[in-house]
């Protein structure tokens, strides 16, 4: 994916069992545990382009949370705090070859970054 192209969604859930079978019936997404992310069942809308993952609700995780695909995570965080957002969860490692980050905008909303390529299978 591109510099800018939203590449995953985290829905947060109380109940995984009743949100994967909710998922699964009213929308059709395909949802499995990949090797190595077990407990974070992602889903697959049917374009097979469009998916995300089911994750435990919690602190600072309480609404959707697109994760937007960049050169530079780094980078990209500089330049949301010089324009007034701010960092909510630092470049944290996915994988040797793949990161994530979360910020709030300038408008107090929750925004997710991803830098690498993470192989799921």
């Amino acid at each position: 994916m591109a510099h800018g192209d939203i590449t995953h969604i985290d829905i947060p859930v109380d109940d995984m069992d009743r949100a994967r079978r909710f998922y699964t019936t009213v929308l059709g997404w395909q949802i499995n545990e990949a090797p190595g992310y077990e407990g974070y069942p992602m889903w697959q809308a049917p374009n097979k382009i469009s998916g995300g993952g089911l994750a435990a609700r919690q602190e600072g995780l309480q609404h959707p949370r697109s994760y937007v695909e960049v050169d530079s995570i780094d980078d990209t965080l500089g330049k949301v705090e010089q324009n007034g957002g701010r960092v909510v969860m630092p470049k944290t490692p996915i994988s040797d070859t793949s990161w994530f980050a979360a910020f709030e905008d300038s408008e107090g909303n929750q925004m997710g970054l991803y830098e690498g390529t993470t192989a799921t299978s």
